[in-house]
């Protein structure tokens, strides 16, 4: 990969993935260029949709497949990013059908914004999350990527479920998107229209801290894995976890309501969970251990599943 084709997929991480760019700085030189080649790829592909505006459908998908193609070598690329991405999936052999699924993804968002299951959401998130896990693991290169691999998965599960929860807002404000699945707001008598009209209740609330208690088992799953990665891509990817997890302590402080402002983390508070981390993992480099003692996510208790609304979330 040439520097130049670097630092354009560099530029577009720092200016649209903050939080995922300062765990991306403490990776080893190796990994962390292509990881700012990977993001891009990916942001390059989601802004297809995303930021489709009036752009028709039909649009939107040929020029996904066009991305495809370039991606995969069918054709000459025509952005750098792309000729970047090219040679990082020959060099790591990403797979066909990791891209495939990627791409098959972003093309789900064309025409699904509603989610009736999680299994629903799931399988989105198998192109979407997980197909990211996957290459991410390809080019970290653990010495046992068959083991890393499961955990890498229910990490971008992780993720992607905390940027959906935390997005609330804007997703059905932009986009008309609802990635709740139904069968979590109708077991608390949640109306969609509540949603799409921003109203919070505390039966929205129920539901939010439902669909964190499921998203805090991934990040367990997930974390559960970082011992399996290379040993200078142990604290950059726990890194990631905990700046991720940390919008639950937001989202709880203000009473799960997500429809009335989106929760964001400040510098200073990014900048905090980073020392904290790296204080912790200078004396132990149990990434669990670490993990259970700086996150938001709340420790496990025998027959607890975690606060609810209007329950004391325990600080650390």
């Amino acid at each position: 990969m040439q520097q130049e084709h670097i630092e354009a997929g560099k530029e577009i991480q720092k200016r649209t993935g903050k939080t995922f760019y300062l765990a991306t700085r403490f990776l080893p030189r190796r990994v962390r260029h292509a990881t700012h080649v990977l993001y891009a790829f990916f942001r390059i592909a989601d802004e297809v949709v995303d930021d489709a505006a009036d752009v028709p459908p039909d649009e939107q998908a040929a020029r996904l497949e066009e991305l495809r193609a370039q991606a995969l070598g069918g054709v000459d690329p025509d952005d750098p990013v792309l000729v970047a991405f090219q040679d990082l999936r020959e060099r790591y052999g990403i797979a066909d059908e990791e891209v495939d699924e990627f791409v098959d993804a972003m093309k789900t968002d064309i025409d699904t914004n509603r989610y009736e299951t999680y299994e629903d959401l799931e399988a989105y998130m198998r192109g979407s999350a997980a197909a990211v896990g996957v290459m991410m693991t390809a080019i970290m290169e653990p010495d046992d990527p068959e083991t890393a691999l499961p955990h890498a998965v229910k990490l971008g599960e992780a993720f992607q479920m905390t940027n959906f929860l935390r997005d609330v807002r804007e997703d059905v404000v932009d986009r008309d998107r609802i990635y709740i699945p139904r069968e979590t707001l109708r077991s608390h008598g949640v109306a969609e229209e509540q949603i799409e009209n921003l109203e919070m209740s505390e039966s929205f609330a129920r539901a939010m801290a439902d669909e964190l208690r499921r998203t805090e088992d991934l990040y367990r799953e997930g974390v559960a894995g970082i011992r399996y990665l290379p040993e200078d891509c142990q604290l950059p990817v726990l890194l990631a976890a905990v700046l991720y997890a940390e919008h639950h302590r937001l989202i709880r402080a203000q009473g799960y309501d997500v429809l009335t402002e989106e929760p964001s983390l400040s510098t200073t508070r990014k900048l905090w969970c980073v020392a904290k981390t790296r204080w912790h993992w200078h004396w132990n480099r149990d990434p669990e251990a670490v993990f259970q003692r700086v996150s938001a996510v709340p420790a496990l208790e025998t027959g607890h599943p975690g606060p609810g609304p209007g329950e004391r979330v325990p600080t650390r």
